[in-house]
């Protein structure tokens, strides 16, 4: 999970290696990138920075990215009974387009152990997901929305009960 995806073109693969070294710590890969239903050019790609200074963090972020601290968003996820406080940022430019996560270190190991669930994916999941990946960026039928709950459903509820509710709070005061 904390390694570059060697198919990646060279630009992202450069940027990524930039920001690891840019935040001095490793950048944990989950989602699609894991996976054969990765689409560069159309799949976003999750990663995550783990810290025991979520500000610290962000401002090193904010200035490596070039953005904004109201570009960052607050979230509260609620996994497997533990309460997980976070903070994301959208980075879609030079043609990449990321979601970067701040977690403290203390939520590691239960989102590792549930981004690691989603790697290996049994056929009938990667059909449903080749379908859906299709009607959302071949034949774009799909608007993002209920593709995002489409996904969402087969992850949660059809590949095993994920007992989850994940929540952006709002974009974080600019006065902090």
């Amino acid at each position: 999970m904390n390694t570059i995806r060697e198919t990646l073109p060279k630009s992202a693969k450069d940027f990524f290696y930039r920001l690891s070294d840019y935040l001095d710590t490793d950048l944990y890969f989950y989602g699609s990138i894991n996976r054969a239903d990765y689409i560069h050019g159309k799949s976003d790609i999750d990663l995550a920075v783990f810290t025991d200074n979520e500000e610290s963090m962000i401002s090193r972020l904010q200035h490596f990215l070039h953005a904004d601290r109201r570009e960052f968003s607050k979230v509260v996820w609620k996994l497997n009974g533990h309460m997980i406080y976070g903070y994301k940022i959208k980075y879609d430019k030079n043609n990449l387009n990321c979601e970067i996560s701040v977690y403290n270190t203390e939520y590691k190991p239960y989102l590792l152990e549930d981004w690691q669930k989603v790697v290996i994916l049994p056929l009938y999941i990667k059909v449903l997901l080749f379908i859906l990946k299709t009607f959302h960026y071949t034949i774009p039928v799909i608007p993002n929305k209920p593709y995002a709950n489409f996904k969402r459903f087969i992850f949660d509820k059809m590949l095993y009960e994920k007992h989850s509710v994940f929540f952006v709070l709002s974009k974080e005061d600019t006065n902090k």
